[in-house]
């Protein structure tokens, strides 16, 4: 597929999904959203692509926001319509995507880059990135998860001043507050990325699903994360990986998992 409005590279197990918009700031629109979730989906579904990074183009902005226009003039329902459909095609795919997705934060990151930026399973911030949730100011509130993500990363006090003040932290503030991992120059951003790509890929690609799918069921209503958890532990051991893993363990050797 041909994409207008994103970027995509594959090397040595890792793929790099670039927003790219600069002159809207890579704004999402309902194009890019649907981009991102072919992309998304296809390199999932791509054994040799082992970890995921996403950025956006130029040295300004991850993602400034959404693209305003698109819904200023929605209806109640067309509003809520807009909200359910994007976090089922992007944002909730993101976050329960089997394959690691780290959010490479550079410049801004506001609105509903903010929370695409929070739907990766965990981030590094350049060190010039603002982050914030304006949409208050805009008489609507966060509706692509954020009211849900942001108290999950930096608590619930934290997260209502964020929303209600509709202001931007630095990204030295976010890392205080638990909302990035890292923070790094802007030219060293990628690469250090890539570098914790690499520590990923060393370990079980089968096992990372698990974890991931585990870790998000302690924050969905109704799931007893700890049940989800023996599910997933269980489920390992009828792994090709967990025969190799415990095989090289005891072995010595490095082990060549292929995530089967």
């Amino acid at each position: 597929m041909n994409y207008e409005n994103i970027l995509v590279s594959a090397e040595q197990g890792i793929a790099t999904i670039t927003i790219n918009r600069p002159s809207k700031l890579n704004a999402l629109n309902k194009a890019t959203i649907a981009e991102l979730h072919h992309a998304l989906n296809t390199l999932d579904l791509d054994a040799s692509v082992r970890v995921i990074i996403m950025t956006g183009s130029g040295e300004k902005a991850f993602v400034a926001g959404a693209d305003i226009a698109e819904f200023a003039d929605f209806s109640v329902e067309e509003g809520a319509q807009l909200a359910a459909q994007g976090q089922e095609l992007l944002f909730d795919f993101v976050e329960n995507l089997r394959t690691p997705v780290i959010g490479a934060v550079n410049g801004f990151a506001l609105g509903g880059g903010l929370e695409l930026a929070m739907s990766c399973h965990f981030r590094v911030a350049s060190d010039n990135a603002k982050m914030g949730l304006p949409e208050v100011s805009l008489g609507v509130i966060p509706g692509y998860g954020g009211t849900q993500r942001l108290p999950q990363l930096i608590g619930k006090g934290r997260a209502l001043e964020m929303i209600m003040t509709a202001g931007m932290i630095s990204a030295e503030d976010a890392y205080r507050a638990g909302l990035v991992n890292h923070v790094v120059a802007q030219a060293e951003l990628l690469d250090f990325c890539k570098g914790i790509a690499a520590r990923i890929m060393k370990n079980s690609p089968m096992a990372i699903g698990q974890a991931i799918k585990a870790v998000n069921a302690n924050f969905k209503e109704g799931v007893n994360g700890f049940e989800t958890e023996i599910k997933a532990f269980g489920k390992c051991f009828g792994t090709e990986d967990f025969k190799e893993g415990t095989t090289a363990f005891l072995e010595k050797r490095k082990a060549e998992f292929t995530g089967k």
